[in-house]
């Protein structure tokens, strides 16, 4: 068993990808070809937002997002510490200063009662993650936001595309949406790529001129840039995989409620994790919280779990691939740590204990998952026979 089955999905669709990587290669223009400008327009067409710049990696389109607000030292970006480290990374590398808030207990994303609190006049963005594949709570920012003189709020949506909020898509919820196409995300191409998305005019011009070294025609540099294209190769390749997306948004979603229903009906005192309860030992499994009026696309599927290295060893011993995403949260690791204020965040300190990702993709078998649910239970002291309800 595989942790992602890229390779079953790939074989699904290579016709296509086949036909798309030929046509690139036949005309040539492997930087800044027309799959690109076709790329753009599929994707604003599925979000919902005028614009879509796509980008070299989700990374880029965080630091590009950042550049185009005009982000820079002095400035402060209110964020999650639960998140991987690019979120802040990009925060720092422009010289201002990450401020951390914590996170929902039930959810894991950024706990949006707590944002208000953390707004200085210094505050130039908030930047929430859409994490594990649900969207943040944006409605609640967005407010917050409103209320502080219209701070500009970015979602981190690198693991969330495809995901959305009373059925309004991840990445158009905000004043900038910007997400990842890794290999291993819910739209991933071969390589990386992604995507930056707004409906204001001018951050989507600053973010291709951003993009392309600050150049707003050839050799004329308007702006500081970077080199943040997205290869011609890549958007062939999303191309290719966007016939089978909404396909697999809808498997990701029922194979994530199968997961919940089968952990709780079966695994020893599975609980729902809830917000009052997280503080009490980890005696059981707990499963997250979707909340209404949201899908998730389960980029991962994240339980938390008492004695994680007993539970993860007796996976692997069963075969099962398991992950920690993460493990340590960015305001505790070395680089991060001398560079924002010393806050306490005790449910990113619990969760980066406790959460266990398992084996997640639209391509998982029933077979797959029976024998991940087995496993877990038998390693939390349960029986389980494989594909009982």
């Amino acid at each position: 068993m595989q942790f992602i089955d890229l390779k079953t999905q790939q074989a699904a669709i290579k016709p296509e990808i086949d036909r798309r990587i030929a046509d690139v290669l036949a005309h040539g223009q492997y930087i800044m070809g027309p799959e690109i400008v076709e790329l753009e327009a599929a994707l604003s067409a599925f979000v919902g937002t005028r614009h879509c710049v796509t980008m070299a990696s989700g990374t880029e389109a965080l630091l590009i997002a950042l550049m185009a607000l005009g982000v820079g030292p002095g400035d402060e970006v209110i964020t999650t510490p639960f998140t991987f480290v690019a979120t802040a990374e990009v925060i720092a590398l422009l010289g201002a200063t990450p401020v951390f808030a914590d996170i929902e207990p039930d959810t894991l994303n950024i706990d949006a009662a707590l944002i208000e609190a953390l707004i200085t006049p210094r505050t130039k963005a908030i930047m929430p993650v859409s994490l594990y594949g649900q969207v943040a709570d944006l409605d609640a920012i967005n407010a917050v936001a409103a209320r502080h003189g219209n701070i500009p709020v970015i979602e981190d949506a690198a693991q969330s595309f495809g995901a959305t909020l009373d059925g309004r898509q991840s990445c158009g919820l905000s004043t900038i949406g910007c997400t990842s196409f890794f290999p291993s995300k819910p739209l991933g191409c071969y390589g990386d790529g992604g995507a930056f998305f707004t409906n204001d005019d001018a951050l989507a011009q600053a973010a291709r001129e951003i993009r392309i070294h600050g150049q707003s025609k050839r050799y004329v540099h308007t702006r500081i840039g970077v080199g943040g294209r997205m290869d011609t190769l890549q958007c062939a390749i999303v191309l290719a995989k966007l016939t089978r997306f909404s396909w697999e948004v809808s498997r990701r979603e029922a194979i994530g409620a199968r997961y919940t229903r089968e952990i709780l009906a079966h695994v020893p005192g599975a609980l729902p994790l809830t917000a009052g309860d997280w503080r009490e030992p980890a005696r059981a499994v707990r499963s997250l919280a979707v909340k209404p009026g949201r899908t998730s696309v389960h980029a991962q599927y994240t339980i938390a779990v008492p004695d994680r290295e007993r539970v993860q060893a007796a996976l692997q011993g069963a075969g099962i691939p398991t992950a920690v995403h993460y493990p340590l949260p960015l305001n505790k690791q070395p680089a991060y740590r001398d560079l924002c204020a010393d806050r306490e965040t005790p449910v990113s300190d619990w969760a980066a204990r406790h959460v266990l990702s398992l084996p997640m993709g639209p391509d998982l078998s029933d077979s797959d998952m029976d024998r991940v649910v087995d496993a877990l239970c038998g390693a939390m002291g349960g029986i389980r026979k494989s594909g009982t309800t």
